[in-house]
């Protein structure tokens, strides 16, 4: 079934919506169905169990890896 994340117009609002069908989601804040469907990050398991390379551990920064700790990187205002 799919399954899809959508922000919504009117309030901002991030969640995720079990679509099925031609039925049209609303907003589980305001109601709205005035919204936007975002890109999903999907993980899949293989068949046979064997396992994908270990993610790398997240950096100090979180963002671009700065090693000051959040906060210090160039992706901060």
């Amino acid at each position: 079934m799919p399954l899809f994340e959508y922000i919504c117009a009117d309030c901002k609002h991030e969640f995720e919506a079990l679509v099925i069908g031609t039925k049209t989601p609303e907003c589980p804040s305001c109601h709205s169905k005035k919204l936007e469907q975002q890109l999903s990050v999907f993980s899949a398991r293989s068949a046979s169990g064997a396992s994908s390379s270990p993610r790398a551990a997240a950096s100090p920064c979180g963002s671009c890896g700065n090693p000051n700790g959040p906060g210090s990187c160039q992706f901060d205002s």
